[in-house]
């Protein structure tokens, strides 16, 4: 009988370890696009699925990422060019911030 309670105790104990292990937190990318009435979106692609997010002047962010690797899409009025950024990279719990994205002409 104490053996089975020993082994129940240790059973329990290392599932909540385990199940404590496996919470996958979120991460984000952060970044802003000049000049600001260039942009007309962002969006981030990750294998086929793409999201869109509100640019608020010139600024954007990506939110409850999981880790991986990312590519960002700035389409862009014209005379500016469209920008790629490819091999973005997410860490749990971390914020990627690409800094200023200048559209070229």
């Amino acid at each position: 009988m104490k053996k089975l309670s020993v082994f129940c105790v240790a059973l329990i104990l290392s599932s909540i370890l385990f199940v404590a292990f496996t919470f996958v937190r979120a991460g984000g990318i952060v970044g802003r696009v000049s000049p600001q009435d260039a942009v007309t979106s962002v969006s981030l692609v990750t294998g086929s699925d793409t999201v869109k997010v509100q640019i608020n002047q010139g600024a954007f962010s990506f939110t409850n990422l999981k880790e991986g690797v990312y590519t960002i899409l700035v389409k862009a009025n014209p005379p500016y060019k469209d920008s790629i950024i490819e091999n973005v990279a997410v860490k749990d719990s971390t914020t990627t911030d690409l800094g200023e994205i200048k559209l070229l002409q």
